[in-house]
């Protein structure tokens, strides 16, 4: 499954968030960085479940997505500690 929020936090912020929410879970429910670069992180949990974060910078603040099988709700409670990026209305006249 991919889950996807728009945050007011910077891309590296995110990633930095990332690496502390997965590590201080649950032991059953944890999971550590395995493979990083500037745009991602993927981690490796219990049983070998692969969970896959990116992040693009993008004109209201920075892009999340996240992938895995088995950590959905892990990902969700994940992007719960993350601020939305404000909504911006159309004003029509």
């Amino acid at each position: 499954m991919i889950q996807e929020i728009t945050t007011k936090h910077s891309p590296a912020e995110v990633l930095a968030r990332a690496r502390t929410f997965f590590a201080r879970r649950n032991p059953l429910y944890g999971a550590f960085p395995e493979k990083e670069g500037p745009s991602y992180v993927t981690f490796r949990g219990q049983g070998g479940e692969e969970i896959v974060v990116g992040v693009a910078r993008v004109d209201d603040g920075t892009r999340v997505r996240a992938s895995t099988y088995l950590y959905d709700a892990q990902i969700s409670r994940f992007f719960t500690t993350l601020e939305p990026a404000p909504m911006v209305e159309d004003i029509v006249e």
